[in-house]
């Protein structure tokens, strides 16, 4: 068996994506054969949260320690080498099945309380696909008495074409950037994009830029949407689409030290709050008894 689980195939309008039952992630997308996100092979167990569904968390809590009520709760350091709690719970979780067809799959996990994180989550992954791309939504409902904090966030590797992250363009709406302590990747403060080199409101060229930064100040259209856009020199790339619910996004340039990861996909993950969000309790989510929250996401070729 693939160490990702099952693996489940939707296939409409040029588009074919595979999203496995580990951590219902996005394995595979493609759109008339060209790939829109860094894939990783069935064989191959997941390397670097890639496509996987981030929740009831995303990016990362100090110490793994955040308040609640009266209490502190610590959650495992998933993140040793930063002494951080990363991208949730259900990562490495097994989702199911719950309905699947060509075109559409729904795939549904408990969160079952643990001492760091003691509340009871029903969340249900959708992947849809149709002419306008593959629309993702996540949606949780808190099935205990006890008001639970809550964030979530998806995680592609976009793939503009041809080369490399430092060959693409990238244009974002965003007008801040949190800077981080570059030892932890923690939020020490915030500035305006404007004049400074991560400023890709008009898009421009990533070049050798590092980035691993979240960001704010997202501009929502029509329809109170955003997108991001990642092209090659040739003009084709892939956007990325969320609503409101998001109105942080990270991104990062996946530098590594393994010639097939560094800088081979550029993540761009909208986020519904900010890293060490249940600590500065910004834009964290209070899932109250019996209330859901629902996010939504959609990837489309360029």
């Amino acid at each position: 068996m693939s160490p990702s689980g099952e693996q489940f195939v939707l296939r409409a309008a040029g588009y074919r994506a595979t999203v496995t039952e580990v951590g219902a992630a996005l394995r595979t997308l493609t759109h008339d054969g060209r790939a829109l996100v860094r894939n990783f092979a069935e064989d191959e167990v997941r390397p670097v949260y890639s496509g996987a569904v981030l929740a009831p968390w995303p990016n990362r809590i100090a110490d793994g320690r955040y308040p609640h009520g009266e209490t502190v709760l610590q959650l495992p350091l998933t993140e040793p080498e930063r002494a951080t709690a990363l991208h949730g719970l259900v990562c490495w979780a097994a989702w199911r099945p719950v309905g699947h067809s060509r075109s559409s799959l729904k795939l549904e996990h408990t969160l079952w309380p643990t001492p760091g994180y003691p509340f009871r989550l029903r969340l249900v992954t959708t992947y849809e696909r149709t002419e306008a791309g593959l629309t993702v939504s996540v949606s949780a409902e808190n099935t205990l008495t006890g008001v639970a904090p809550y964030g979530c966030s998806i995680h592609p590797y976009l793939v503009g074409g041809a080369g490399r992250v430092n060959d693409w363009t990238l244009r974002l709406p965003a007008s801040r950037v949190l800077d981080v302590d570059p030892h932890r990747l923690l939020p020490t403060g915030q500035r305006e994009v404007a004049g400074s080199p991560f400023d890709f409101r008009d898009g421009h060229p990533i070049g050798p830029l590092k980035v691993d930064h979240a960001f704010g100040g997202v501009e929502f259209g029509a329809g109170t949407t955003a997108e991001a856009v990642v092209l090659a020199a040739d003009g084709h790339g892939v956007r990325l689409r969320w609503d409101s619910m998001c109105p942080w996004v990270q991104v990062h340039t996946a530098d590594r030290p393994e010639p097939v990861l560094d800088r081979t996909g550029l993540a761009v993950e909208p986020m519904t709050c900010p890293p060490d969000a249940f600590n500065s309790g910004r834009d964290v989510v209070r899932l109250a008894p019996g209330a859901t929250h629902v996010v939504r996401w959609r990837l489309a070729a360029v």
